[in-house]
């Protein structure tokens, strides 16, 4: 399933790209207006993300999130068929780009700590990714839900 969070929905979509979605974002794609999203949504053939009840009655595909609280939106499009489960090496959080594996031998960042274990670059932002103390909190966060 390929998803297209709104404006709104920004923290979901960024949780929902370390489950392993391909999630865009409205905003980071210069994108505001409901017709555009739908526009967008379709061309791309993603299922629709959004706290407006309007937006979602008039896309084909759609999830309508009621809660403001991002865990209980988790709660939400789980119980609407979105597999929640933590997938480290899948999607970059800031860009949505699919992630590949730095080689052992292969320099990383400075701010990657030594002790990283496996690293993972975004092919379209080249930020890196571990898993750190913020994997678990996300695989905690997804164990309530």
């Amino acid at each position: 399933m390929r998803l297209l969070a709104d404006a709104m929905c920004g923290s979901l979509a960024r949780l929902l790209r370390m489950c392993g979605h391909d999630t865009a974002y409205a905003l980071d794609r210069g994108v505001e207006a409901d017709d555009e999203l739908l526009a967008l949504a379709e061309s791309e053939g993603r299922v629709v993300v959004t706290r407006d009840r309007q937006l979602a009655e008039r896309a084909p595909d759609s999830i309508l999130v009621e809660s403001k609280d991002v865990d209980e939106q988790l709660r939400e499009v789980a119980a609407a068929g979105v597999s929640l489960d933590p997938t480290p090496g899948a999607r970059c959080g800031a860009c949505n780009g699919a992630l590949e594996a730095l080689p052992e031998s292969a320099s990383r960042p400075e701010y990657v700590p030594d002790d990283a274990g496996p690293v993972w670059r975004c092919r379209d932002c080249g930020q890196c990714f571990w898993r750190g103390s913020h994997w678990e909190d996300v695989e905690k966060r997804v164990a309530d839900v």
